[in-house]
């Protein structure tokens, strides 16, 4: 595409409404027949990923690592190839037990792989890039995202320490090649870090049906990310309860009609947590045949859960220390008893 019609896509994006831009998220969506799973572009990086996310934090609970290696192959072999994954998982072992996975029959080949920096400054950011690519058994990161942007002064802790600077020195290296971040806390930080000065490639978030009712990320911070052509990746489906279970059962929701929920609204994935070679068969059965929800059914599912959102009872990630990671909370000098 030559520059002047390149300018023009670029003005005329500019000039859509946000709910415009997300119903182009879900009409980019990929059959299944070709991937295995449909996928959908992440953003700016123009790159196709599987409409569904393997958690790494979950995969790192497994106990039988040949069974965790089992899981994250047929994963693969199934067309869900985008892997989560962050330096402080387990306390790195979830980045090791996926990076051995990843290393056997040329798997690494095979997925768009992510995990997150920890760090807010220049030198520990580039320990964790370094810790990450030897744990992972990789030259490159294909995403590398600053991890929980959940304190207030995060978004100027990346920018004034050198966080940033880490990043794009890495991306010149070809040891990253995409940069985001994430959080669960609040809106406003996330809003915060899409009005810093670089343009993000993706952002991670809070998507679930409760959400729409506290603290709403996918009312206040997607139509920027759409706008921006920041990719969106969700996570916290069910809202924290997975896999025990706990919204499930309270509000007689399924996993299906959570997830469902989630894969109709703009994001590019949806990262899901799986312990069990029972709950990927599960979420891949609910990804092949996805289907997006109308507006009708939408509304009707936000409106099921209205009395218990509200409050955020559900959703304490956004409103408590209890589910900030434990590096986080000492970096900020919080106490950690």
């Amino acid at each position: 595409m030559n520059p002047s019609r390149r300018q023009f896509f670029h003005r005329a994006s500019g000039l859509l409404s946000a709910a415009a831009l997300a119903e182009q998220v879900i009409a980019q969506t990929s059959s299944a027949s070709a991937t295995g799973l449909p996928t959908r572009v992440l953003g700016r990086t123009g790159q196709r990923v599987s409409i569904l996310c393997l958690g790494g934090w979950h995969i790192g609970t497994v106990k039988d690592k040949k069974e965790a290696f089992r899981i994250m192959h047929h994963a693969v072999a199934n067309g869900l190839t985008f892997f989560d994954n962050a330096w402080d998982y387990h306390n790195g072992y979830a980045e090791e037990l996926m990076g051995e996975a990843l290393a056997q029959d040329g798997y690494r080949q095979k997925v768009f792989l992510m995990t997150k920096n920890c760090e807010r400054d220049y030198a520990g950011s580039m320990k964790n890039l370094e810790d990450s690519l030897r744990r992972l058994r990789t030259d490159r990161l294909d995403l590398w995202q600053f991890h929980e942007m959940v304190y207030d002064n995060d978004p100027d802790w990346v920018f004034e320490k050198g966080g940033i600077r880490a990043a794009l020195e890495a991306q010149k290296a070809g040891k990253v090649r995409f940069i985001g971040f994430t959080g669960h806390k609040d809106p406003l930080i996330h809003l915060k870090m899409l009005g810093k000065p670089h343009p993000w490639d993706a952002a991670q978030m809070p998507i679930n049906v409760m959400d729409a009712h506290f603290r709403s990320f996918q009312k206040e911070v997607v139509p920027v990310c759409l706008k921006k052509n920041v990719g969106v990746i969700g996570m916290k489906g069910l809202a924290g309860g997975y896999p025990e279970g706990r919204l499930l059962a309270k509000m007689n929701l399924s996993v299906e009609e959570c997830f469902r929920y989630c894969l109709s609204l703009p994001v590019a994935t949806q990262v899901v947590g799986i312990t069990t070679m029972a709950q990927l068969e599960q979420d891949l059965r609910i990804a092949r045949n996805f289907q997006p929800m109308s507006q009708s059914e939408r509304n009707a599912l936000v409106a099921r859960v209205k009395d218990e959102a509200g409050d955020g009872r559900h959703e304490l990630f956004k409103s408590s220390k209890q589910f900030d990671g434990v590096h986080h909370r000492r970096q900020h000098g919080f106490d950690l008893s």
